[in-house]
């Protein structure tokens, strides 16, 4: 396999587990001639999927264009954790938003894993949903941390089991003496994220949404009446909604100044024996630690460890993903020593300077809607956006979406040809951090 080619930037969909695990498969053509619509949608991942069915269900007529592949980009190749939570230390917004917005916030964190349940469930989608997650900690303040997400999480009433793991009590969670403690929380857990997203375009159809593959948007005319331009088509609405994320590039360079493209990485072992399976993560759990440049990993459904992490904020691949992930899967569990890795991918997520999902819209362009930057709480937070982002189009709610569209998002500086290096050497910074 050609690592840089195949496993990060395919036109189809990464060669990943999951891509050699897909349950079905979608036949759409490239959009052709002229579409008229309520509301036309660039991205096909999980945002701009979910806006579509929101916005279906209201009774708006949806034409949704993606690139390349229906979950071709992170909504595919991510690491499968439905993880509670919209932003991170969303307590920074107090100013702007006050306390009883910052609580709306976190209770929108629970909310965004209930309308994923909840979709799977209503439309029937096969993506090995497994509930169960714990947070790991590699040193006692990150404890200290966790004590307080329970007591915060108990005050808000958060509606499932929590329960804080000991040092001496962690062998039931996870078979590896790196970690001092954690926090298991049984309303977040794992599942197949390409599934899903497949499992959400079929729904979209069955709702009237006109989705189109391979049809790259080249130029978008604003106005009152938006007008939206491929190769070979165009679509004419009332409304539009950029859904690209972390690879929004040049259709939009105020949008795409605010969010950061990091390369994430994840490997596969080969299907592991069910005793030694059950060793590694003997509840079958999502974990993931508190690192900056953290580790996360699960078990797939087939019994194969998926591991992943190694967030570059520098704009380069590593050349050999297995060659550089395996040494840290093997300090975590050194008893995979000799496990074959089958698969082997990598890809962007998007980060916001305050790390909070960007949704709003333009603001010279107001019936331009956008939502990105999710900062690898995409999984759950993509499903809120489309909720929110559905809320205002429609009319129906305006507050919720208002919340987030409030907080201001800083450019990052140095342009597109420094940005990248700018942050990786700040991230330097934190990671030296992780180290005492």
């Amino acid at each position: 396999m050609h690592t840089r080619q195949a496993a990060i930037h395919s036109e189809d969909h990464a060669a990943s587990y999951y891509a050699a695990s897909v349950n079905q498969r979608l036949a759409l053509s490239r959009l052709e001639g002229e579409q008229v619509a309520d509301v036309c949608i660039v991205g096909g991942g999980f945002s701009g999927l979910n806006t579509a069915i929101e916005l279906a269900e209201r009774g708006l007529s949806v034409v949704l264009l993606e690139a390349h592949r229906i979950g071709w980009g992170a909504s595919g190749r991510n690491g499968g954790q439905l993880i509670r939570g919209v932003g991170h230390d969303v307590e920074q917004f107090q100013s702007i938003i006050g306390t009883e917005g910052v609580d709306a916030l976190k209770r929108m964190g629970f909310e965004a894993v209930d309308i994923v349940r909840q979709r799977i469930e209503r439309h029937a989608i096969d993506c090995d949903l497994t509930w169960g997650y714990c947070d790991l900690a590699t040193k006692p303040r990150h404890v200290e941390g966790f004590d307080a997400d329970y007591a915060d999480l108990m005050r808000l009433g958060y509606p499932h089991p929590l329960r804080r793991v000991a040092k001496d009590a962690m062998r039931e969670v996870i078979g590896s003496d790196r970690y001092v403690g954690g926090l298991v929380d049984m309303g977040s857990g794992h599942l197949h994220p390409l599934n899903l997203a497949l499992g959400e375009a079929a729904a979209a159809q069955s709702l009237g949404v006109r989705l189109f593959e391979q049809s790259a948007v080249t130029r978008i005319d604003y106005g009152h009446e938006v007008r939206v331009h491929t190769a070979h088509g165009s679509v004419r609405a009332r409304q539009l909604v950029l859904a690209c994320n972390a690879y929004l590039r040049g259709l939009n360079p105020e949008l795409a100044g605010k969010v950061l493209p990091a390369g994430s990485y994840i490997i596969a072992t080969e299907p592991l024996p069910e005793a030694l399976a059950h060793e590694l993560l003997p509840q079958n759990m999502a974990v993931c630690d508190q690192r900056v440049a953290l580790d996360y990993f699960r078990l797939s459904a087939d019994r194969r460890l998926l591991f992943g992490g190694a967030c570059h904020y520098s704009g380069r691949d590593p050349q050999d993903i297995a060659a550089y992930m395996q040494p840290k899967m093997l300090e975590v569990f050194p008893q995979l020593r000799g496990i074959g890795i089958d698969f082997q991918w990598g890809g962007m997520i998007g980060i916001g300077a305050n790390r909070l999902p960007q949704i709003g819209r333009l603001p010279d362009q107001p019936n331009v809607y956008y939502a990105q930057a999710y900062a690898g709480h995409g999984l759950n937070a993509t499903h809120l956006a489309g909720r929110l982002l559905a809320e205002a189009i429609s009319g129906q709610v305006q507050g919720r979406f208002d919340l987030f569209a409030r907080v201001p998002h800083p450019t990052f500086p140095g342009g597109q040809r420094l940005r990248s290096p700018l942050l990786a050497l700040g991230m330097l910074w934190y990671r030296l951090k992780d180290q005492f």
